[in-house]
Parts: structure tokens; C-alpha cells; sequence
């Protein structure tokens, strides 16, 4: 028995089949997934600063009413930017979980990072700097006094701190 291979113009069409299958389904998403992709992007407006799903305060008014807002725009078909565009024009940029990755906001993601290396840069040419200061000099391990003072110093020390 010979195998059945598919060869020309047939395994053309079955092929360019299952890519239209597989675009088609990829489109036909849950709006479950995409409700909890967008919860887990944005904060809670009670002042608790925590993420919207996540929220573990019973009976909290705000998250129960952003939760219905939320999973309505994501049921009216807009896009997961304009859902968030809307949330951020009614509640402001501090909805947002984490600053956007664009603009100023941009600042908040570099800034960090900058600031170790500054940091870490800055200690190494300080210390550096002190390598190069002290290097061969060596300190005295006494400071030039004679036992006799120190044991002079040492007797005023307990006499001006007796009680």
C-alpha cells in the first residue's frame, strides 16, 4: 500500500485552510481572559493600592462597581487600549497598576537603573580616589604618645567621671 501524501495545488488549499482556521479561532476569544488580563492592570480606586481583581476587602464598593464597569467595556467589543483610555479619563493615570512604557512615564521604568549605576560608579571612583590618596602610607599605630601620657589620661578620665 502506498501512504497518502498530499503534493501540488491540494496541499496548497489544505494548508492555506488550516491557516484561515487558525486566524479565525485566534480572533474568538473569551472575554473572561481579557477581563482578567485588564483587571490585573489596573489599581483600585479606595485607597487601598491594590489590583482591581485582587482585592481582598469584603463588601468594598469600588472594586465591586470597577469590576462591572470593566467587564461592560470589555463586553461592548472595544479594544483593551480603549478600555483602558476609558478608565484612565474617568479615574486618572493612578488606575494603571504600572506606568506606561511611553512619554514621561517612561522615567519611571529608566530611573532605577540609571540610579545604580550612578551609584555604583560613584563609589568606585571614591574609591578609587582614596587608593590612589593613601596608597604607601602607612598610618602609625600610635599617635605619638608616650605610655606615661596615656596613663595620665586615662586617671583624669576616671576622675572627672566618678560620681
Amino acid at each position: 500500500m502506498r501512504p497518502f501524501v498530499l503534493t501540488g495545488f491540494p496541499r496548497v488549499r489544505l494548508l492555506g485552510a488550516v491557516l484561515l482556521g487558525v486566524l479565525i479561532l485566534l480572533g474568538a476569544g473569551d472575554n473572561s481572559a481579557r477581563v482578567e488580563k485588564l483587571g490585573h492592570q489596573m489599581m483600585r480606586m479606595c485607597g487601598c493600592n491594590q489590583i482591581l481583581l485582587e482585592c481582598n476587602h469584603v463588601g468594598c464598593t469600588y472594586s465591586e462597581r470597577m469590576r462591572e464597569e470593566l467587564t461592560a467595556a470589555v463586553d461592548s467589543g472595544s479594544g483593551d487600549d480603549a478600555v483602558l483610555q476609558t478608565f484612565i479619563e474617568k479615574y486618572g493615570t493612578t488606575v494603571l497598576a504600572s506606568p506606561s512604557h511611553s512619554g514621561f512615564d517612561l522615567v519611571a521604568w529608566i530611573m532605577p537603573y540609571f540610579a545604580l549605576i550612578v551609584g555604583v560608579g560613584g563609589v568606585a571612583l571614591i574609591v578609587r580616589a582614596w587608593h590612589k590618596r593613601f596608597a604607601g602610607k602607612a598610618v602609625p599605630a600610635t599617635s605619638g604618645m608616650s605610655p606615661t601620657d596615656v596613663s595620665r589620661l586615662r586617671e583624669q578620665a576616671r576622675k572627672e567621671t566618678d560620681l
